[in-house]
């Protein structure tokens, strides 16, 4: 067998630009095969449609993905230990990394995850609590290295100056348990899909260093350095833009030509990130159609600290932030449950997507999801983050999430329950201020300005998930403004359940071509057993019978169906059709392997009582070495 990279530690911040080809010839590493390169594109991230309501953070360290040929060679494109929050990419895409690999077949992946500095939130009644994490067998978890099988039928097929798309997904729902909540303690079992992917409208987000607008028409090349990384340069990409594409650009906001003319004056190596969808995997370089732009000082100032959260209260020009994540120039990530920020007139204002004139500090209201760049007060003592001072800084209004149950629509307007608001319950909220005459703005009767959105039979008693802005501080109503507006039904759904006790033998009353069908009467079966439809839930046990799970009418070239446990032999396997997936099912559960979770991503039917998956996820129980 051919032998793969040695593992390297990031130390310092690195400065450089490499042409195109370069950083895309570099990305391989460790083989000995002559084999002309092609480019396997790796994107990182669950797609779903809304976070995952479970937790605020989870913050962990990928040491490495690898990959294996069906001749044995191991090749590590992604040798770098990265720093992610998994919660972040329960609903976000991360294009990774673009290397240049020997082309050839590859039947498996591995992904090995280091939990040794984790940081990991639980999201209960509206507040973030700190967890520890623990194994099956109740020691501290520290890494897991974890094998993924590709579809016999559907291998990683890397061709000579092409480049392919491989997604990496660590399902957090089927990854964790809660066992207690005080203190707060999570049993992990990680649970990672990885399998080759088609090129579709997946939104997605592309970090790394501008390199050069020279032969690239309405657009540029950049290096990709992916997630928080300081250091790497994982591969090429060509960022293709339009007459739409917004553009900040230390914190000035420009739209099409002159956003793109701003780029061109940028210093190679300035950091970068493009939000948008892959575009063509014709040739070694991918290229990729950006929707927006930052760069410079509006995406990470080198001379300021970070903070991102969700404004849970104002008071003058103090805001409370709720959900911290803080961010320094040297590469120092942390969470923090909530932290007061200071803005001032001096502060500079800007939201993403939209380039709004006039914006100012009175337009951050509660609610609101910000970044914000500036100054942290750190506790002299600890070095722990007690406050930011953004008055000299600059903040980013980012679109937010908000889920209603409605009482009421009428043209260009809607009004209701707030479920949740930016991933928070509305008790985490203090709307003092936030209507005009310094009034507060109700919960219990948030109104939306809809605009134009079409809310044809969308009537009363519905749930609907939002994405867009609150009004400025002191000036609702209307309290919100909706750029998109979509049915709870017509969201990705989740069903999960969850077998206590170290796992069930027979968690299926029924494995059939058609699908799967959970025994809600076995006594093994937890108390985890839902539909979940963004922040809220329906019982499985609450409905006419247990509804058959199936893949018959979902999109057949998107079905991700998994089954397996890092510990059990072949990993978990992935299969992109039924008829493999159903086969394996069938073959495990022959009276010794056990389930731990189970989840499945698509749509419920109420009428047939089916729920009709394009995912679905079956985690079996790990087995600890004896």
């Amino acid at each position: 067998m051919t032998a793969a990279c040695s593992r390297r530690i990031r130390i310092v911040r690195a400065a450089r630009a490499l042409l195109p080809v370069l950083a895309a010839l570099a990305g391989g590493c460790g083989h000995s095969t002559t084999a002309p390169p092609g480019t396997p594109v790796i994107t990182f991230g669950s797609r779903n449609s809304s976070p995952d309501p479970d937790f605020a953070a989870y913050i962990v360290a990928i040491d490495s993905i690898s990959l294996t040929a069906n001749d044995g060679t191991v090749v590590t494109p992604l040798i770098t230990p990265e720093i992610v929050d998994l919660e972040k990419y329960t609903s976000v895409t991360e294009l990774v990394e673009a290397p240049a690999v020997p082309s050839g077949t590859y039947v498996s992946a591995t992904i090995t995850l280091d939990y040794s500095a984790a940081s990991i939130w639980i999201n209960f009644n509206g507040q973030p609590l700190l967890a520890s994490v623990f194994d099956d067998t109740g020691a501290a978890f520290i890494t897991q290295t974890v094998t993924v099988t590709f579809d016999p039928d559907h291998p990683l097929v890397v061709t000579a100056g092409q480049s392919v798309r491989l997604h990496v997904d660590v399902d957090l729902i089927a990854s964790n348990t809660l066992t207690s909540t005080g203190p707060v303690r999570i049993t992990a079992q990680p649970f990672a899909v990885i399998s080759p992917a088609p090129q579709d409208a997946t939104v997605m987000r592309a970090r790394g260093l501008y390199v050069t607008t020279l032969t690239v028409p309405s657009g540029f090349f950049m290096n990709l350095r992916p997630f928080f990384d300081l250091v790497s340069a994982l591969g090429a990409l060509t960022v293709n833009t339009n007459a739409q594409t917004y553009f900040n650009i230390n914190g000035v906001a420009y739209t099409g030509a002159a956003g793109l003319a701003a780029i061109n004056t940028l210093q190679e190596s300035t950091l970068i990130v493009a939000d948008g969808t892959l575009d063509s995997l014709v040739g070694i370089t991918p290229s990729f159609n950006a929707t927006a732009i930052y760069a410079g000082t509006s995406q990470e100032n080198p001379l300021d600290e970070q903070v991102s959260g969700t404004v849970s209260a104002r008071s003058g020009d103090t805001l409370t932030l709720l959900g911290v994540t803080y961010q320094t120039p040297l590469g120092l990530y942390q969470y923090y449950a909530d932290i007061p920020v200071g803005v001032g007139s001096g502060t500079l204002v800007s939201e993403d997507g939209v380039n709004a004139p006039g914006l100012s500090i009175g337009s951050i209201s509660v609610g609101q999801e910000i970044t914000v760049s500036g100054q942290a007060g750190l506790d002299a003592t600890t070095g722990n983050l007690v406050d930011f001072d953004g008055t000299a800084g600059q903040v980013r209004l980012a679109p937010t999430q908000l889920w209603s149950t409605l009482s009421a629509v009428t043209p260009g307007s809607v009004t209701g329950d707030i479920v949740s608001l930016d991933n928070w319950a509305s008790e985490a909220f203090n709307f003092k201020g936030t209507a005009s005459g310094a009034g507060a703005v109700s919960p219990n009767a948030y109104v939306v300005n809809t605009g134009n959105l079409a809310t044809t039979g969308i009537t009363a008693g519905t749930l609907v998930q939002m994405q867009g802005s609150v009004a400025p501080f002191g000036l609702a109503p209307p309290d919100f403004t909706a750029s998109s507006m979509v049915r709870g039904s017509s969201t990705e759904q989740v069903l999960v359940a969850e077998w206590t006790l170290g796992g069930a033998t027979t968690p299926f009353s029924a494995t059939t071509d058609a699908g799967l069908v959970i025994d809600l009467h076995n006594p093994l079966l937890s108390g985890v057993h839902s539909i979940r439809t963004g922040p809220t839930s329906i019982d499985l046990q609450s409905l006419p019978s247990s509804p058959l799970i199936t893949t018959a009418g979902a999109p057949q070239n998107e079905l991700e169906l998994a089954i397996g446990s890092s510990t059990a032999t072949g990993g978990i396997y992935v299969y992109n059709s039924n008829s493999g997936f159903i086969a394996k099912v069938q073959a495990t559960f022959n009276g010794s392997n056990k389930i731990f979770r189970l989840t499945a991503y698509g749509q419920y039917n109420s009428t047939t009582n089916t729920f009709v998956a394009t995912r679905i996820h079956v985690a079996l129980e790990q087995v600890s070495p004896t």
